[in-house]
């Protein structure tokens, strides 16, 4: 809601200004490699990258628009209820996220014989910066 009534200074509003269209620097999928040559399921980020993928196909997207009729905009139950399972939702992502990543960490320093801050990597990670780790 708030990003829907922020200006850009045009007057227009912000969300319409955001590309439909998303994508890649790579290291998604330099760590979802990882995870499979370790051995280690990295579910949640590995489908990040494959939502990435998909949203970057955006004329075969709009193309199939054309044909498919997409889900009613109205939603007919408890808001306040759907925004709440929504923000759990988003917790357990980050919880998973966490979770998987350092089981690939795990891996990774037993391989390679590292040493690592697992405190000071999830600082990192919390302060929005998982691929400086």
């Amino acid at each position: 809601a708030v990003v829907s009534t922020q200006s850009t200074g045009d007057g227009e509003p912000l969300l319409e200004k955001i590309m439909d269209k998303a994508g890649q620097k790579g290291t998604g999928k330099w760590t979802g490699i990882s995870a499979l040559d370790m051995g280690v399921p990295l579910t949640l980020i590995s489908e990040a990258v494959f939502a990435r993928c998909l949203s970057a196909m955006k004329d075969i997207r709009v193309t199939s628009s054309k044909s498919l009729a997409g889900p009613s905009t109205k939603f007919p139950g408890d808001k306040a209820a759907f925004v709440e399972a929504i923000r759990q939702a988003l917790y357990a992502s980050k919880i998973i996220s966490y979770a998987q990543g350092f089981m690939l960490l795990r891996q990774a320093a037993k391989e390679f014989k590292w040493e690592l801050n697992y405190g000071g990597i999830a600082l990192m990670w919390r302060g929005g910066c998982i691929g400086f780790s």
